[in-house]
């Protein structure tokens, strides 16, 4: 059991909170380059895929010497429900989202997520929200309003509709991957874990794309260094980094200064989408994100269970990507 007592290393402190700030909210930018070239589904499935076995090659030797147990049959069904909830719906819709919205919008719409999570968890225990959740939630819901409502006198939606339902499918999705995680047999090792959520996720996800006839007029010699570069960055740095430094803090920092990622990511992703990818930003997208990030503040202040960060993050990729990331 480690020693409370110990501090960690402060470097590794400050190291840690800008992988999971930096690199999560990074990745709505690195998806809209990798897709330029790539079929989303197909492209977002073939990074869980990737990024699932090299967890595996690192997980290699306990695994064969025994150190770590192979999955029972309810543990193996309980990661591939994790995993098409959260890489299929949580993540694959986000990076199709992409294809119609801007990343920033984006990245403001996935920090609705926990509102999801409040409602599930209340319908799950019938225990009420406390005021301020209460009042996360309103703002949340006044602040998704204020981003995607109708513009001006033309009555027409802000943003892509169609972007914004794929959004809400994404939210609900992790929201629901999120929470029975929380509560299922999973196995012991939290990387395994998350291996094979990957891997099941990663299948869904290229199964999905070949339905959906993304091989067709697919050809691999005309993808781009760009989405090459981009993908590379989302197998490595946001599959692998950064959650390792996610369930580092979980056991090293406190729950609420680690749940900070959530209104942190969101603001990041803006920022980024203005400044490389030329998104614009207006009064109103300013309005948006205040309220939304606020709604999450008060939501992750005013959740007072009694169930500790760690207990769900350590048994499965918890909020990899910032919730359904990206």
């Amino acid at each position: 059991m480690k020693d409370r007592s110990t501090r960690p290393d402060p470097r590794l402190l400050v190291a840690a909170f800008a992988a999971i700030y930096l690199i999560w909210g990074s990745s709505y930018l690195g998806i809209v380059y990798a897709i330029k070239t790539m079929p989303p589904f197909l492209m977002a499935g073939f990074r869980y895929i990737t990024a699932g076995l090299l967890m595996l090659v690192w997980l290699a030797k306990p695994l064969l010497d025994g150190s770590i147990k192979l999955p029972t049959r309810r543990q193996f069904l309980n990661c591939g429900l994790i995993g098409i909830l959260l890489m299929l719906f949580g993540n694959g819709f986000v990076v199709w989202a992409e294809l119609r919205i801007a990343t920033g919008v984006a990245a403001l719409l996935v920090a609705t997520e926990p509102i999801w999570v409040v409602l599930l968890t209340w319908k799950a225990t019938r225990r009420r929200p406390n005021l301020l959740v209460a009042l996360g939630i309103a703002l949340g819901v006044v602040g998704t309003v204020t981003l995607v409502g109708p513009s001006g006198f033309s009555g027409r939606a802000s943003v892509d509709l169609l972007g914004v339902l794929a959004i809400v499918i994404a939210t609900i999705g992790w929201a629901n991957g999120s929470v029975f995680a929380a509560r299922a047999d999973l196995p012991a090792s939290p990387v395994f874990s998350t291996s094979l959520q990957m891997l099941c996720g990663g299948a869904t996800l290229v199964i999905t794309g070949t339905a959906l006839g993304e091989w067709s007029g697919f050809n691999i010699a005309k993808v781009s260094m760009e989405s090459w570069l981009a993908f590379a960055f989302l197998v490595s740095f946001a599959s692998i980094v950064a959650f390792t430094a996610y369930t580092w803090l979980t056991r090293n920092a406190s729950p609420g200064m680690v749940a900070t990622y959530a209104y942190v990511n969101p603001i990041i992703a803006v920022l980024l989408g203005w400044a490389i990818n030329h998104e614009p930003l207006s009064s109103r997208t300013f309005i948006a994100a205040a309220l939304l990030v606020t709604a999450v503040v008060l939501m992750t202040r005013g959740d007072h269970s009694p169930r500790k960060l760690a207990d769900s993050t350590d048994r499965s990729i918890g909020d990899i990507s910032h919730a359904p990331t990206a």
